[in-house]
């Protein structure tokens, strides 16, 4: 993968950030949380000034935002898509919602949409199992979803 150069006024901010932290290693979360806030996904680039600014291991940063399905190493959409596959979404239809909006986006989990508008991932559980099954569009959830509802989920973004 190609290596990206980071605007200075964002590199600048990215360590403000790390020292709004006391750039402690113990406060890695949540300097990942902001700086993805910032950069809209986390590439090698961001994790190793991170790492050098909280003097941790560029490994043990990786490891972390590899770990948790929140953060993510590549692009997401303006309007990221998130299914949950857990168990009690999967045995409630999770997995045909999934190929829902699979086809009417024509992509695969993992992608982001041509226009950069959508992307779609599956998380294995956000934690509202009685709403199963689960979808979020950015930080917006939507419960007891079917394959019928899919299509009125895209057409309220497609034209934001």
């Amino acid at each position: 993968m190609a290596e990206i150069k980071l605007p200075e006024n964002k590199l600048n901010q990215l360590k403000e950030i790390c020292k709004s932290f006391d750039n402690k290693a113990g406060e890695l979360i949540n300097v990942l949380h902001k700086a993805q806030e910032l950069f809209g996904y986390l590439p090698a680039e961001v994790q190793e000034v991170v790492a050098a600014e909280l003097n941790t291991p560029v490994a043990h940063v990786f490891g972390v935002v590899s770990f948790y399905s929140f953060f993510t190493m590549t692009p997401r959409g303006r309007f990221p898509i998130s299914i949950c596959l857990g168990t009690a979404c999967y045995v409630r239809g999770a997995e045909k919602v999934s190929d829902e909006f699979k086809r009417l986006l024509n992509l695969k989990l993992g992608e982001t949409s041509a226009d950069g508008k959508f992307s779609l991932t599956g998380l294995r559980c956000v934690g509202a199992c009685g709403l199963a099954p689960v979808v979020l569009v950015g930080a917006k959830v939507y419960g007891r979803i079917a394959p019928e509802n899919v299509k009125d989920i895209i057409k309220e973004y497609e034209e934001l």
